[in-house]
């Protein structure tokens, strides 16, 4: 089954399955970011942080490899009389063609043999001084049952990203307990790694 395939299942049923809300953790670093204006949302789905974000007056992009998904945000977009541009691909063939102040995800589920060259592509696309804000699955989340992949290589740990992204200042790499509200997806305690990277 492609990435395409999978996330189409889950995003056809009724709803959004990580609700319409932004991410926590992204709403709670936009002070960092609050003069920048272009913007990256990786893996974006349904399109919640998007939406966001482009409410707040940043220039958004978004990417998933889901057209269900992204047919959402566009319906959400179009509703609250935005303007995101999309790209619906496959991440691993994603070729950066502009560069961004803001790169955000929130549960990517990238496998460990595909992380090198993704990580170089969200550092190259990364402005001087611009961030890459992300919340990840630890690989502790395989003992909570709040969502996310049961699968090893699709989880995360704090070395992942120190020992990637030499381009970048490490502000903050945190794992920790938190408790997700998201939709019928997630939803009670989670293991997850905060991220926090500013290009040099």
């Amino acid at each position: 089954m492609t990435q395409q395939e999978l996330w189409n299942k889950k995003f056809s049923r009724d709803g959004y399955l990580y609700g319409t809300n932004v991410n926590e953790f992204l709403k709670s670093c936009e002070n960092l970011f609050s003069s920048s204006k272009n913007m990256l949302c990786l893996g974006e789905g349904e399109g919640r942080n998007a939406v966001y974000f482009a409410k707040k007056g940043f220039s958004v992009d978004a990417i998933d490899a889901s057209n269900v998904g992204l047919e959402k945000l566009k319906k959400e977009a179009l509703k609250n009389s935005l303007e995101i541009d999309t790209l619906c691909i496959d991440l691993e063939e994603w070729i950066p063609l502009k560069k961004y102040d803001v790169i955000v995800t929130s549960y990517l589920h990238i496998p460990i043999y595909q992380r090198d060259k993704l990580f170089d592509k969200i550092e190259l696309s990364l402005e001087n001084n611009g961030y890459f804000i992300g919340e990840f699955f630890s690989k502790e989340q395989m003992n909570y049952f709040s969502g996310g992949p049961k699968d090893l290589d699709l989880l995360y740990e704090v070395d992942d990203f120190i020992n990637r992204f030499n381009l970048c200042e490490k502000i903050s790499v945190k794992e920790q307990l938190v408790y997700l509200n998201e939709g019928k997806g997630h939803q009670g305690e989670a293991s997850v790694i905060r991220v926090v990277l500013k290009k040099r």
